[in-house]
């Protein structure tokens, strides 16, 4: 089980350039530097033995830096065996302002029983271009909750496939994405439920200003005779800005007839009356669209599971919507 020993050496000279201020005591870290391990070139490669509890939250930091090559492509790997549990905190970053282009896959496999919850943040300069295809398999009685949180990057893809193989399976994922600029963010989802009794839950939301855009598209696969399915799928969208641009495609594709099954989607902008309360009780007009924004992302932000880590991303949710992050803009390391 040497993979889990994996921890992040205060003496390395990447403390000097970047120092995340998210993890919270009980956190372990490591560093993945252009797709390798730390001081080695292998992937990240993970793997818990059969009812194995990994007591403190694992940090993964992937950081782009300068003097690598400008496109990499790399594989990590996760593996959770029989009964057991594991908080993962998987966070990209740039180093400098190279235009990047990172190809990422991430293998995800829980056992039966396995509990795993991830939060995946996202925050790489505003022409990084960053795909990651998240390849996820629940075996019986697992549950998984994975968290997306995209803050910052030219053109992030997140294409997500889990294949819900075990009965009482359970699968949670939600996102929010915060977009500006000439940013773009796109979220993919096929959730395939190839089993009797189990259940799945997609809640994904944006917040888009200037001329940014994005993407959702969902679709809940059901397989035939898969009896019992509860799964649903939601996306919500506001757009600040009258040229930011949304397109969102929530899907059904249900071979069976015992199901419970839905599916929505959203587009608005700030809502009018609510602004007006606010203002009538001297609340200044900013400020009560700073309000509204963060009401309108909690509902995502409150799916992670420990509260300190959580409190955390609403803070940087909250400096992101206020503008505090375009004072860096010269800056490549978009700091947590």
């Amino acid at each position: 089980m040497g993979e889990l020993n994996y921890i992040y050496a205060p003496e390395s000279p990447l403390t000097e350039q970047f120092r995340c201020r998210v993890p919270m005591k009980g956190t372990r870290q490591l560093f993945l530097v252009n797709g390798g391990v730390q001081g080695t070139t292998a992937p990240l490669n993970i793997s818990l033995g059969e009812g194995q509890v990994m007591e403190d939250i694992l940090q993964v930091i992937s950081v782009r830096t300068e003097g690598a090559p400008l496109e990499i492509s790399y594989r990590n790997t996760l593996h959770f065996g029989k009964g057991s549990q594991a908080r993962i905190l998987l966070c990209s970053h740039t180093f400098t302002l190279d235009k990047f282009k990172t190809e990422e896959d991430v293998d995800i496999t829980l056992e039966d029983d396995a509990v795993v919850d991830v939060v995946v943040m996202q925050n790489e300069h505003n022409e990084a271009v960053h795909n990651a295809r998240f390849n996820i398999k629940v075996g019986a009685g697992a549950s998984i909750k994975v968290s997306f949180l995209t803050l910052h990057g030219g053109s992030i893809e997140n294409k997500i496939q889990v294949n819900i193989d075990g009965e009482r399976g359970n699968v949670d994922l939600s996102g929010l994405y915060l977009v500006d600029g000439n940013q773009f963010v796109s979220n993919v989802v096929e959730m395939r439920h190839n089993v009797a009794d189990c259940t799945s839950s997609q809640l994904f939301k944006g917040v888009l200003d200037n001329e940014s855009s994005a993407r959702f598209s969902g679709i809940i696969y059901v397989k035939q005779d898969a009896q019992r399915i509860d799964a649903y799928q939601a996306n919500h969208n506001l757009l600040l800005s009258d040229k930011a641009r949304i397109h969102t495609e929530p899907q059904l594709e249900i071979y069976a007839d015992d199901v419970k099954c839905s599916h929505g989607a959203t587009i608005g902008r700030l809502d009018e009356n609510e602004l007006f309360y606010l203002r009538s009780r001297g609340i200044p007009m900013k400020e009560a669209k700073i309000l509204q924004q963060m009401a309108f992302a909690y509902s995502v932000l409150e799916k992670i599971s420990n509260s300190e880590l959580r409190e955390r991303m609403e803070n940087l949710v909250e400096k992101r919507l206020r503008g505090e992050f375009s004072n860096c803009k010269e800056c490549s390391k978009n700091c947590c």
